[in-house]
């Protein structure tokens, strides 16, 4: 059985949970997922009597190559809700439909096309549940992207950091990921230099790295289909007393998060552990936002490690844990792996030291 076949029949064991008969599949990543599809329009209908793709006339050749044999390939004209009703078996139903992926219009528009016997019902993240727990050949592939995403990184920052600007690096870190293979990064790279980095999501500017400031740069590189996310904390140039006692805060918090990371613990206990070690520094206030997410082939995905978090680590979810500490006004530091739930515990597939790293 392919891998997609596999996760269709994944699929199919969830829908008595959800109390549908067939899943109408419109959120493109998840139509991706379950049928290797890779254009950019296309359905897929799914259920124990009917397992249907559907595209329109641009991608019928693209289609017959990558959807997985074990589905039938239609073809549809632009609309592809038209051609629902007729790939449907017959008789009464619930269909189910992603409520994150169809909005008001589309679902106006498919009650209207559809008979009094089709039930329409929401379903709330049912392919993206599957998504979180990745088989041996996604952990692969992810582990591949994130060494790329190493190297890289690896190669840009052997140059001096101070008088370059933020926007260079950023710039000189996607080119070198892409020289080396990668499709493309896998979100736009964060490079942040001083109380810039006091910004989790700082955006890199045409400013001179000034000597002695904390760097932060948060990069990744899409492969093969699948994502990395590493951030590295840097001094360009001897930081003061405050920024290295802050970096040992932080990489302290990171070291018991990730030792936190195992099948059965808790998402909001994982985040609790590192966020106690911060909370203990004093910088409670510092630290905003959640521990980790999900990577896989988008770049965020569940679980969610925080606060607010439900639900506990499976064997084969892959998270990142990276919590931070934002001075405003002064500086920033995170520190981020990407860290595989297994069986026995975890591995870690972020390569690089957590030292802080002195540059000049």
């Amino acid at each position: 059985m392919s891998a997609h076949a596999d996760r269709v029949e994944r699929l199919l064991a969830l829908l008595p949970e959800a109390e549908v008969n067939v899943m109408l599949i419109t959120g493109l990543v998840n139509v991706g997922y379950l049928t290797g599809y890779t254009g950019t329009n296309g359905i897929a209908l799914i259920g124990q009597q009917a397992r249907t793709f559907v595209t329109d006339f641009r991608y019928v050749e693209q289609a017959a190559e990558e959807v997985d044999s074990s589905f039938e390939r239609r073809r549809a004209s632009l609309d592809l809700l038209d051609a629902v009703e007729e790939s449907l078996p017959a008789g009464e139903l619930r269909l189910g439909f992603e409520e994150a992926h169809m909005s008001v219009r589309q679902h106006r528009r498919l009650r209207e096309l559809l008979p009094d016997r089709i039930e329409l019902a929401g379903v709330e993240g049912i392919v993206e549940r599957l998504r979180a727990v990745k088989d041996a050949d996604e952990v692969a592939r992810i582990r591949a992207a994130a060494a790329l995403a190493d190297e890289a990184f690896e190669r840009v920052i052997g140059n001096a950091l101070v008088g370059r600007t933020e926007r260079e690096v950023a710039m000189d870190l996607e080119q070198e990921m892409r020289t080396l293979g990668a499709q493309r990064p896998s979100f736009d790279s964060i490079v942040a230099a001083g109380a810039h980095g006091a910004l989790p999501h700082a955006r890199p500017r045409d400013v001179p790295i000034g000597k002695g400031e904390l760097v932060v740069v948060d990069w990744g590189a899409e492969l093969d289909g699948y994502c990395s996310d590493c951030t590295r904390t840097l001094a360009a140039g001897e930081p003061g007393a405050q920024a290295r006692d802050v970096y040992q805060l932080v990489l302290g918090a990171q070291l018991a998060g990730v030792e936190a990371v195992q099948a059965g613990a808790g998402c909001r206990e994982v985040d609790a552990v590192a966020r106690a070690v911060i909370d203990g520094g004093g910088h409670r206030e510092h630290f905003g936002h959640g521990l980790g997410h999900g990577v896989g082939i988008e770049v965020h995905e569940g679980p969610r490690l925080s606060q607010r978090s439900d639900g506990s680590l499976l064997a084969g979810n892959v998270v990142t844990v990276e919590p931070g500490v934002y001075l405003p006004g002064g500086f920033g530091v995170r520190i981020e792996d990407l860290v595989v739930v297994t069986d026995e515990g975890h591995d870690i597939l972020s390569g690089l030291s957590k030292e802080l790293r002195v540059l000049e």
